[in-house]
């Protein structure tokens, strides 16, 4: 099936909730996390351009996922979107129980 948007977009829980599955996390509030770079440079416009000016740019650097204390509109409970698997008792795993 081909993809036909040629943008995904995606709100910042979503990106919480897969990077919590990604690193498989059980609990704890963790929320979208992103560093900046800062350069410079000096660039001119085509109106003028023997006149330079100083200018800034701001990459990202880092996107990932980092703890919290409280919640907010970027957290996410991990115990609620990742859950701890169930554990099986070894005795009755495999066997049909009625």
């Amino acid at each position: 099936m081909a993809i036909e948007e040629q943008r995904i977009t995606f709100s910042y829980q979503e990106i919480v909730e897969c990077l919590i599955k990604k690193r498989n996390i059980h609990e704890g509030l963790w929320g979208i996390s992103v560093t900046f770079a800062l350069g410079a440079i000096n660039v001119n416009r085509q109106e003028n351009p023997d006149k330079y000016m100083p200018a800034a740019i701001i990459p990202v650097q880092e996107i990932g996922i980092q703890k919290y204390n409280e919640p907010s509109n970027l957290t996410l409970d991990a115990s609620k979107v990742n859950p701890r698997p169930k554990k099986t008792n070894s005795r009755t795993k495999g066997k049909k129980i009625d």
